[in-house]
């Protein structure tokens, strides 16, 4: 008979199938991801359950009031924040580059008609007029590096900006060559301002109006901003009054009791934010509004007119520097006379005080100028080029043509810097009614918060 050696400590039974060692697990697992996958729906039925109950349910509303007034401070910070840093853009930044982008345009027209003014000159060229020369381009090149430091980021503008850029050292090169030329007596030297002054008209002018009109045109969309009304931060508001007024009426009902203290305090600084925040917006609002309707607007329209005018004279000087072949100055002339004209009878009618009487002025001299042109031409096209010149370019004449043009330019100049200033102190005293608003805002949110989180708890621990 044969016996089966036994291990000491081996087990003696059969080996267990090891698949077979648990026999519940897969069920177990199961039973876990089913567990999982109910977590949510046994939540909603505990909630279900609290909200079932008067605790539950009053937690829940102070949790949303709680919330609502919170998300309310946050919103309405940051848009009335955004309303004073946009004021502060308008004052500050866009307002002076909107102004530099006018001085471009203004001192390269003015820098064309002192250099066709100094052509037309017998003699040396007057110290004066090379004098004012220099000061125009090097006023328009200061104004272009301050619209250039603003272009980044704005394809259209960084476009005109490297135009002038490019051309405007161009411009100056042929303006020194026709210098060099007519001061040797040579005629090419008019050819050579022609030139430099063609490339004025076509390229280098038409590029600055376009930057000043890009700016203008962010300046207008700037203050639009401003006096945009904030909807969503509004609509907040109301959601937050009117449930703190249906939390009081629901628990005047349930207790019997007229007054909840918290929601009280909590409905007092929303009330308060709401009339703190219409009156700040109001004055804003017209302040604001001012700055366009009595200084950037009748600005813009002033500007137009003075360097419609500055064209007019450049045109004039280049009539005569062309010496019978100038008749598309003159037909221009014809235009931008007609133009600035135009602007300043709009300008009348936005303007009152110091400003309307400049404009006033302005228009006269206008007039004056423009029966002193109709002289002018007349002896031109009659052969007498000499008293043609003598009357355009003469400075000791009070009601001359240059002494007329002098006496426009510095009252269209008076006028704009009167118009600036209703800019500036109407735009700040907007910004001024607007000072504080944002962080009462934050702070009477919180205050909210905390009455309603007060008012609610009284509430509970009636309830323990």
């Amino acid at each position: 008979m044969t016996s089966t050696a036994v291990r000491p400590g081996a087990p003696s039974g059969p080996v267990p199938d090891p698949s077979a060692s648990e026999p519940g697990g897969d069920e177990a697992g199961r039973s876990g991801f089913a567990g999982l996958m109910e977590l949510p729906v046994t939540a909603w039925r505990g909630l279900s359950r609290s909200l079932r109950r008067s605790p539950g349910r009053l937690t829940a509303m102070g949790v949303g009031l709680v919330v609502l007034a919170l998300v309310f401070g946050v919103v309405g910070t940051f848009a009335v924040q955004g309303k004073k840093d946009t004021i502060g853009e308008l004052i500050d930044h866009r307002e002076p580059l909107t102004a530099a982008s006018q001085e471009i345009y203004r001192a390269l027209t003015d820098a064309d008609a002192t250099s066709a003014n100094a052509f037309l000159v017998i003699g040396a060229e007057p110290p004066a007029l090379r004098d004012r020369y220099n000061v125009d381009i090097a006023r328009a090149a200061a104004a272009l590096a301050k619209a250039a430091s603003d272009s980044e980021g704005y394809a259209d503008a960084a476009v005109k900006v490297d135009i002038l850029s490019r051309n405007l050292p161009v411009y100056t090169g042929i303006i020194e060559r026709a210098r060099a030329n007519n001061l040797q007596g040579f005629p090419v030297g008019a050819s050579y301002l022609r030139e430099a002054s063609n490339l004025m008209r076509t390229v280098i002018l038409p590029a600055a109006a376009d930057l000043y009109n890009i700016d203008t045109g962010r300046l207008s969309a700037e203050q639009e901003d401003v006096n945009g009304f904030p909807w969503f931060s509004a609509i907040l508001l109301v959601a937050v009054l009117a449930a703190l007024v249906a939390t009081q009426i629901y628990l005047t009902r349930r207790t019997n009791r007229l007054l909840n203290v918290g929601l009280v305090v909590a409905t007092g600084a929303m009330v308060v934010v709401l009339l703190w925040g219409a009156v700040a917006l109001i004055i804003q609002g017209v302040m604001v509004g001012g700055g366009r309707d009595d200084g950037s607007h009748p600005v813009d329209v002033l500007v137009r007119a003075r360097t419609a005018a500055v064209q007019a004279r450049a045109d004039e000087l280049m009539t005569l520097v062309a010496r019978g072949d100038g008749g598309s100055y003159e037909q221009d002339y014809q235009q931008v006379a007609q133009l600035y004209t135009n602007e300043l009878k709009q300008a009348q009618s936005l303007l009152s005080g110091q400003a309307a009487q400049e404009i006033d002025l302005a228009l006269t001299s206008g007039n004056t100028w423009q029966r002193i042109h109709r002289d002018i031409r007349a002896k031109d096209d009659s052969g007498n080029y000499a008293d043609a010149v003598h009357d355009a370019v003469d400075t000791s004449a009070p009601d001359g043509a240059a002494a007329s043009f002098g006496k426009l330019d510095q009252a269209l100049v008076t006028a704009i810097d009167v118009g600036r200033q209703n800019f500036l102190d109407d735009t700040n005293s907007g910004g001024s009614a607007l000072t504080l608003l944002a962080p009462g805002v934050a702070v009477l949110s919180v205050v909210a918060a905390g009455g309603v989180t007060m008012g609610i708890r009284d509430r509970l621990r009636e309830y323990r």
